[in-house]
């Protein structure tokens, strides 16, 4: 019987970490000291924190494109990130780095994103302006070192350094960091100006992969665009010719399924490929030479990547953009500005608990918390807050 504790062992299945992994008896620790787990190591228990959180738990309900109540079919940011998560461990699996780690951190990553997606970010950054703006990678790091409240010796969930580091600089190193970022570094050195760990990279590519290949798939699914539309892409073209071929004999909807995975198993072997190319250039005897290397050692080789900004460039354009998408984000926008700006003139509309840690209306103390209230919601309750707060009909 192996009885090396958890964090030491390797799991059934798997090979040995490579030496510019992540490894447990060489990781920075956590902010407030705890005792090791006996039956995890510390980026599954890391992981695990991130599951049982209440902000992991509303991801749900909040949208990537389409508003909640447009369909039960699209993705919400739960399904993002747990579709993330799978892409992530495969890929790390295949490098010999911590799968866990790589899962924990795509778990997380969309921890901090508000409600309606890329327009109720752009409300909320808008309306936070004059007190800072807002920023949902520094709200990612906000809710898992602050506003999670599920222990009694600190907040938040006490992730170890690595995880922290990874959700910071999961898209690079970080020059200039909102306020929050730049404040808990001083608390905590995260290395802002260096490169996270390869584990972090692999979490930051996998969700550009699981982000495009199904926003192309939710995109059909919601007929803004069919499989001749998107026959020009680089990489999709070939994918839709080659599940044309597969598909002859089955129904017309498994031609999208057909299409969407082999987008992926190409967007993964040439991942794959690039990165295990760049790894024997580095030739990195540990996590801290991936860290200090002059590019991200997990990348796409040239063509993928130019294919890649091609099909985000045909996504913003065709679905992004799309007429029905810019009604229902319109909409969005302005009831997220209008949550604010009520909330935040008038903190006595808040919750107790929220109300307490507000202050007096109009200070940056306010903007902070209103902005901490409103981030949190889901699609669904941002509308009925905003229906309490403005219909005289409705009770509050």
């Amino acid at each position: 019987m192996d009885l090396k504790p958890a964090s030491q062992r390797c799991k059934p299945g798997a090979m040995e970490p490579a030496r510019y992994a992540v490894h447990a008896e060489t990781s920075r620790g956590r902010l407030h000291p705890e005792p090791e787990a006996a039956t995890r190591s510390p980026w599954q228990r890391d992981r695990d924190r991130i599951i049982h959180s209440s902000a992991f738990r509303k991801l749900q309900y909040k949208t990537q494109v389409f508003v909640n109540h447009e369909g039960d079919f699209y993705r919400t940011r739960l399904t993002h990130s747990i579709e993330v998560a799978q892409i992530a461990r495969s890929v790390a699996r295949a490098l010999g780095l911590d799968e866990d780690l790589a899962e924990a951190l795509a778990l997380a990553h969309d921890l901090g994103h508000p409600p309606f997606g890329h327009a109720g970010e752009e409300a909320l950054n808008l309306a936070m302006k004059p007190y800072g703006g807002f920023d949902h990678n520094a709200q990612s790091l906000r809710v898992v070192t602050l506003l999670e409240s599920r222990y009694a010796s600190f907040d938040g969930l006490n992730l170890t350094w690595e995880t922290l580091e990874g959700l910071v600089k999961h898209n690079g190193p970080v020059r200039n960091p909102p306020g929050y970022i730049a404040d808990y570094n001083e608390r905590q050195k995260l290395d802002l100006g260096t490169h996270a760990g390869a584990e972090a990279q692999v979490a930051s590519v996998a969700d550009d992969i699981a982000y495009h290949s199904h926003d192309l798939d939710d995109g059909m699914r919601a007929r803004l665009f069919g499989p001749d539309d998107i026959a020009h892409l680089p990489v999709v073209g070939e994918a839709v010719r080659a599940a044309r071929i597969a598909s002859l004999d089955v129904p017309p909807p498994r031609l999208r399924h057909e299409t969407i995975r082999r987008v992926i198993d190409a967007m993964v072997t040439d991942l794959l490929a690039e990165t295990q190319r760049r790894l024997a250039k580095l030739a990195p005897k540990d996590a801290d030479a991936i860290r200090r290397s002059k590019q991200p050692v997990v990348a796409f080789g040239p063509a993928m990547a130019e294919a890649n900004q091609a099909i985000k460039d045909f996504l913003h354009s065709r679905m992004y953009r799309h007429w029905r998408v810019n009604r229902m984000s319109t909409k969005a926008r302005r009831l997220t500005e209008e949550l604010f700006r009520l909330l935040h003139q008038e903190p006595s509309l808040l919750p107790d608990d929220w109300r307490a840690r507000a202050g007096e209306a109009g200070t940056q103390r306010a903007a902070t918390t209103v902005g901490d209230y409103v981030a949190g919601m889901t699609d669904r309750y941002a509308m009925d807050e905003y229906r309490r707060l403005t219909d005289l009909s409705v009770s509050g």
